[in-house]
């Protein structure tokens, strides 16, 4: 991603497409239902109807998480798509088990459905599927280009509606071909299940973020290196991560050499933090300086720090204040 103004375009564009889909399809299945008086499908418009509420919620969250820092928020708005991606997936969970307990309910009572106008209804249904087919391709797109997890729960919320539409589909087929009904009902409990494995990793990832879990390993790992082996860097200690919507905080300690002038040192520590903004975008990094072998700042010595030596995440406590840190660097 190039720039911040990138990332919040993106994830606007996603929000704004989902909504727009989830309007035609409540229109498009309106129309449908009227014509066919299937079940099925005022089953798949109710869920339309969802969608739309839930995507016009998520272009909210997003375009107030999009908003800059301010006075009162310094770190931005980002934990917005956080609260909004774990209120997203509990009404997942919720809905996965709602379509389970009706698809079991709908076996056990084993009743027949007359329909009509089947052929209309598999129309609308494909067209459906296009739609939210193109659209869930954008969304991930966009999803892996920000990391933005109101957009990756909207997403899987859009491909938990596919299989719902193709039991539908099935449905509406079967009656018209065999005049068998309750084909959905198979469909939809592997829907549920799909949705609510989905749903749980969505919301612990909102969750994580939300009570400041460490960044992912692996990212802290890249950082760890880099700084190890950045020139004039002779070690590094006290790294500090969490997350916020799509952005990552990460602040650490780096020790170089107290005999150089402040503007050399800054340089080293400056050039350290473009070289981890140009590989991580989505981060905000924060490098604070020490001098080398300075006991008040947390090394042993001049070699002591190695990359090795930061905790991979870990939340260490308050770094005292006699310890120098420009956030500038």
């Amino acid at each position: 991603m190039k720039s911040e103004a990138d990332r919040r375009r993106l994830n606007l564009s996603a929000g704004a497409a989902s909504v727009t889909v989830a309007l035609t399809l409540v229109v498009l299945k309106a129309w449908a239902l009227a014509q066919t008086q299937a079940l099925s499908i005022a089953a798949t418009l109710a869920d339309s109807g969802l969608d739309l509420l839930v995507s016009a919620s998520g272009l909210a969250a997003i375009a107030y998480a999009a908003r800059p820092p301010d006075e009162d928020h310094a770190f931005g708005h980002g934990s917005a798509e956080d609260l909004a991606a774990l209120g997203q997936a509990l009404f997942l969970i919720g809905a996965a088990g709602a379509i389970g307990a009706v698809a079991v309910y709908r076996l056990a009572a084993g009743g027949e459905t007359q329909l009509h106008a089947e052929g209309r209804g598999v129309i609308v249904l494909v067209i459906s599927i296009g739609l939210t087919l193109s659209l869930v391709a954008w969304q991930r797109h966009v999803a892996r280009r920000t990391g933005n997890r109101v957009v990756q729960a909207d997403s899987l919320h859009y491909v938990g509606d596919l299989v719902p539409n193709l039991g539908a589909i099935a449905a509406l087929w079967a009656s018209a071909t065999y005049g068998v009904s309750g084909v959905d009902s198979v469909v939809a409990l592997l829907a549920a299940g799909v949705l609510a494995v989905g749903a749980v990793r969505i919301g612990r990832g909102a969750w994580d973020a939300l009570m400041d879990r460490r960044a992912d390993p692996a990212l802290i790992a890249e950082i760890e290196r880099a700084a190890a082996a950045h020139p004039g860097i002779e070690g590094c200690h006290d790294l500090r991560s969490r997350m916020a919507g799509g952005r990552v905080f990460v602040d650490f300690h780096v020790e170089i050499d107290g005999s150089l002038p402040l503007a050399e040192a800054h340089e080293i520590a400056a050039a350290l933090k473009r070289r981890l903004l140009a590989d991580h975008p989505q981060a905000d990094i924060l490098i604070h300086m020490d001098p080398a072998g300075d006991p008040a700042s947390g090394a042993s010595g001049a070699g002591a720090g190695s990359g090795a030596r930061i905790g991979a995440g870990q939340r260490d406590m308050p770094v005292s204040a006699a310890r120098t840190g420009r956030p500038g660097s």
